[in-house]
């Protein structure tokens, strides 16, 4: 699904690029590029939106889960016994309310026992740095801990994210984002260099108002069918 190359310029499509200590993995799947094509559509409808995204979130957490700790378990099926791979440690997910709950629903699909926390951030528009406004973590020290933000954009509101999870114990954490701007990556990379992050595509650039392009436009209001504020 993906491929190792060295650091270079940001390029939608290519897989995986090694920035210091970070890992950025832009999935270079085929089903990856259809979905994200649906979602940038400006016609695409809040209902279908909402699908697309879960259907992307689960291609993207395949990636993001695909080299987990494992430990060999025995069962036992209805004729003998059985010998495979099982989850070492436990898993945690944050979705950054309100977008991030758009992608949380595949998560908890593919993994049911997956321990759910959320955090509430806004950005404010003049400065576009975000404030934290809800809360509510789960036990993360013996986790891997994923945290679900659609958008990376200037990374402030990721990097105010990732501040709060690690505050609250997370050791092994990972970044899942269905569109990045090379800014917020390098933002992310200088603050969290600990952290993988793992996207769908890495866009051209930020614009005056801090919005990708070419982007999808402002994902929580698209997600939920609401107006832009004036």
């Amino acid at each position: 699904m993906t491929a190792s190359k060295d650091a270079g310029p940001y390029e939608p499509g290519h897989a995986t690029r090694h920035l210091a200590r970070v890992s950025l993995t832009v999935v270079d799947h085929p089903l990856a590029g259809h979905l994200l094509l649906a979602l940038r559509d400006r016609n695409t409808p809040a209902t279908l939106f909402r699908s697309l995204t879960k259907r992307l979130t689960t291609v993207l957490i395949l990636e993001a889960t695909k080299d987990l700790p494992t430990r060999e378990r025995t069962v036992m099926t209805p004729l003998e016994e059985a010998t495979g791979l099982a989850l070492k440690q436990p898993l945690v997910v944050v979705p950054i309310l309100r977008a991030g709950l758009g992608m949380l629903d595949a998560v908890v699909e593919l993994f049911p026992v997956v321990r759910v926390g959320y955090l509430g951030l806004e950005r404010d528009e003049a400065t576009y740095q975000p404030s934290e406004y809800y809360a509510k973590l789960p036990e993360m020290q013996d986790a891997t801990t994923f945290v679900l933000d659609p958008m990376l954009a200037t990374g402030g509101s990721a990097n105010a994210a990732l501040d709060s999870v690690k505050k609250a114990g997370a050791r092994s954490v990972r970044m899942v984002s269905v569109v990045s701007a090379p800014e917020g990556v390098a933002s992310l990379q200088r603050a969290h260099p600990d952290v993988d992050v793992v996207t769908a595509s890495v866009d051209r650039a930020l614009n005056a108002d801090a919005y990708i392009i070419p982007g999808l436009g402002d994902f929580g209001d698209r997600l939920f069918g609401t107006q832009p504020d004036a």
